[in-house]
């Protein structure tokens, strides 16, 4: 698939000044400068995170009130009952608070909604269950901020909610004790981006505070937020970036019990990154609401050693079944789509099957992407109802765009780049027609070309061990703090680039009699233009590789031109 290179650039002089103050190459000042870096002190807080960078919980709007409450409780020896969303963020979360609490000595249990039975958020179910079992408090965490009706429902029966959000808000903010949100419009909290887990964070905190609890009684619990952070996909900036800077530590130092069995069990190599949670981690503790109940992901991250690795073998067996439908469930819609005449003139990939496993079709969505690069949504039907997960191509809202459609649906819910639809089985037809053309006559066609961003442009004799420590301390990478790509112009195969495996290169070029050596996946395709002997543009990250105890600097290679 064609691919559009955008070079970003910087500020020259500001770039100029970085690079002389920092004595640094100008490569680095032009990443630096890219991410708002532009001064000496800027520099020195972005590669020294501290905690002490963390800003104080009680700026955040009602963060007093949720405290006074919870204290309250904690004196009265109230039932207290944790109530999370069932993905890894909203069970990171409730692992998080349940085990505070727990050593605090609170009398508390938790809840997790069933993906099928309940859905998304704060379910009458869910508040039904606190009233049976006698929770007078319910702390709600990555989820309750667009369920003012829930709470109506809750406040009736005698039960007050605290609810921690990090969602968009609707102009009705929920009757609950406490609103902790820093999306709220009338919320000063200085960073907006905090994941769901890492508002529960400031919440612990602030309540250890109160209580002239030590550091650790919070910290330790910083490997469930750096869980949160990676598999949300937050950017990776201010607080995110310090919290996930430590919660990576303590996750390859003395994580919790749960976490190290499932990081023993899959044999991951430390020191682990943001990309082992993303694409390892994540997808194991997702598993279990995607497949089954969520509460299985939650057993895993509060067990103790005795059970960890039992709960970690239930999880990865989840995931080997979800990777099952995944991948069966992707062949049937690429085909159902090759045999679409009209596939390929479409601005949008809209397609339906009844039997479909609910808990994988935004998988499926977001693979569609990689072959059809356009706004997409996967259908299914759930209890009479059409289900469906939308994924968008970046650059592009697809919230909006359905929204435009909120005539056809019962209920909808999401953000820029996702979201979720149920709609009567009668409008799916009339739904796809709109959705196509509202998509059509308000995308940017240059959206529908995947971009490669490049940072910097790169000099193939820059590559030293001193340039990529300094880049080796942008991390942790993630949003809004991604790896850095490199181009190098015109550079020439040195004669050993070759094919290895089934269809990948091992590059060997060079510049200027400078070397460069890697590897590009999936580019066999280009290997005879390469050995033309014509100077040809790469685009590439480095990593770092080790074979033998030696050590070597390497490109992997994304595209060329």
């Amino acid at each position: 698939m064609q691919k559009r290179w955008v070079i970003r650039d910087a500020d020259t002089e500001a770039v100029e000044r970085l690079q002389q103050a920092l004595n640094i190459p100008a490569a680095l000042a032009m990443l630096l400068v890219q991410r708002g870096i532009t001064t000496f002190e800027d520099a020195r807080r972005f590669f020294r995170p501290s905690l002490e960078h963390l800003h104080d919980p009680f700026l955040m709007k009602d963060m007093d009130k949720a405290v006074d409450r919870i204290l309250r409780a904690l004196r009265s020896h109230e039932k207290i009952l944790i109530y999370g969303d069932y993905d890894v963020d909203g069970t990171t979360s409730v692992a998080l608070a349940y085990s505070f609490f727990k050593e605090l000595g609170a009398d508390v249990d938790y809840y997790v909604p069933n993906r099928y039975s309940e859905g998304y958020g704060i379910s009458l179910q869910g508040i039904d269950y606190a009233h049976t079992n006698g929770f007078k408090l319910v702390i709600a965490l990555d989820c309750g901020i667009k369920a003012a009706d829930k709470i109506e429902y809750a406040s009736q029966r005698h039960i007050d909610f605290i609810i921690c959000d990090h969602h968009l808000p609707d102009e009705n903010i929920p009757k609950a004790v406490a609103v902790l949100d820093p999306k709220r419009t009338d919320c000063h909290y200085p960073y907006k981006e905090l994941s769901g887990c890492g508002i529960g964070f400031k919440l612990i905190s602030a309540v250890a505070r109160k209580k002239h609890l030590g550091y650790d009684s919070v910290n330790k619990y910083l490997d469930f937020v750096v869980v949160s952070i990676a598999a949300d996909i937050v950017p990776i900036t201010g607080e995110n970036r310090v919290l996930a800077y430590y919660g990576l530590q303590r996750l390859n130092k003395e994580p919790s019990e749960g976490l190290r069995a499932l990081i023993e069990l899959n044999q991951l190599k430390k020191p682990l990154t943001v990309s082992d949670l993303v694409f390892i981690v994540g997808p194991r503790i997702n598993a279990a609401g995607r497949m089954d109940d969520a509460r299985h992901a939650v057993r895993l991250l509060v067990s103790g050693i005795e059970q960890a690795s039992s709960h970690a073998q239930v999880l990865n067996k989840h995931n080997t079944d979800r990777k099952g439908f995944d991948s069966s469930i992707t062949q049937e819609a690429i085909e159902m789509l090759q045999n679409d005449p009209e596939q390929e003139s479409r601005k949008t990939t809209v397609i339906f099957k009844s039997d479909w496993h609910k808990g994988v079709i935004g998988i499926v969505a977001s693979r569609l992407i990689d072959l059809w690069y356009r706004p997409t949504i996967v259908f299914t039907e759930s209890n009479g109802i059409i289900a469906g997960s939308a994924r968008s191509v970046p650059g592009f809202d697809i919230y909006e765009a359905i929204y435009a459609c909120r005539d056809l649906l019962e209920q909808f819910g999401g953000h820029m780049f996702a979201a979720g639809i149920t709609m009567k089985r009668d409008n799916l037809d009339a739904f796809r027609r709109r959705f196509e053309e509202v998509v059509a006559t308000s995308i940017d066609e240059r959206l529908l070309i995947p971009e490669i961003e490049i940072n910097a442009a790169l000099d193939p004799a820059d590559v030293t061990p001193k340039f990529y420590n300094i880049l080796r301390q942008f991390g942790p990478f993630g949003p809004q703090n991604m790896k850095p790509l490199f181009v190098t112009q015109g550079v020439v195969d040195n004669g050993w680039t070759k094919v290895v495996g089934s269809d990948h290169i091992r590059f060997y070029v060079k510049k200027n009699e400078a070397n460069l050596q890697g590897v590009g996946f999936g580019m066999a395709e280009h290997i005879s233009k390469i050995k033309s002997g014509e100077p040809f543009d790469i685009c590439y990250s480095l990593e770092e590789n080790e074979w033998n105890g030696r050590k070597r600097i390497e490109m992997l290679v994304k595209d060329i031109k």
